[in-house]
């Protein structure tokens, strides 16, 4: 069998590729053999990273994909920017560690959350974006169906889940159980990143003032978590201003 059909039946289809123009280039720069095996295991690496990648990526559903350096660094009062840029280290990944980002509207908490989740999906990571209201209407309809279980799974596989507008709208009885049970799975298990426009203390008010699920909930999302907080005024208003 001839060596194009042997990496083909191989599917190593970045070296069927590029095999010949490598092996020209290894002649003229008198690679070794090891030189030119590396080359192009490097090749079949980018390739089947890239893949993975862009599986991550399409599997997130971030609604719009943003980047750390597209951030505007001089419009929150106060924003401490060596340690957001520090996460995105992703040293928080091996300890299953949470990352909360706690400001009022309009300050960038969701493009950064976004932009970490992103970087998380570029280094090979399983992300989920989703909103704390689609968690529960989520959960609350596959529980009206007997599929809670099944349906839980969605938001405790992925190594990331970004919770987007935790406490921007109200969330009932139900709706705060349901909350409880994925933050409860994902405990140690994997790690959270949080938007939210309520800091701690006023956290009641998300769950339905039951202060018992609260503490519960603090407990295990604060346990291993780093706390971004953002103060100033809404981005969006300076828009309209200027408008």
């Amino acid at each position: 069998m001839k060596l194009p059909d042997l990496l083909a039946d191989l599917r190593l289809a970045w070296s069927a590729e590029n095999h010949e123009e490598l092996a020209a280039e290894a002649a003229r720069k008198e690679w070794t053999h090891h030189q030119f095996l590396q080359r192009l295991m490097e090749g079949e690496w980018n390739r089947l990273h890239g893949n993975r990648v862009a599986r991550h990526l399409k599997k997130a559903r971030f609604p719009v994909v943003k980047a750390l350096d597209q951030f505007d660094w001089n419009w929150p009062k106060k924003i401490n920017r060596p340690q957001i840029q520090d996460l995105f280290r992703l040293g928080f990944l091996k300890d299953k560690g949470n990352v909360l980002f706690v400001g009022g509207v309009g300050l960038g908490k969701t493009h950064l959350a976004t932009a970490l989740a992103y970087e998380a999906c570029q280094q090979d990571h399983s992300v989920l974006f989703t909103t704390a209201v689609d968690i529960v209407n989520t959960l609350a309809a596959a529980q009206a169906t007997d599929r809670l279980q099944a349906c839980l799974k969605r938001y405790t596989r992925p190594e990331v889940l970004l919770i987007d507008e935790l406490g921007y709208l109200p969330i009932d009885k139900l709706g705060a159980d349901l909350l409880f049970q994925v933050f409860s799975h994902r405990y140690e298990r994997g790690s959270t990143i949080i938007t939210t426009n309520k800091i701690f203390k006023k956290w009641a008010d998300i769950f339905n003032g039951d202060v018992t699920i609260t503490a519960a909930v603090l407990d295990r999302v604060l346990h291993h978590a780093e706390a971004v907080v953002i103060e100033g005024t809404s981005y969006r208003m300076r828009e309209r201003k200027e408008d």
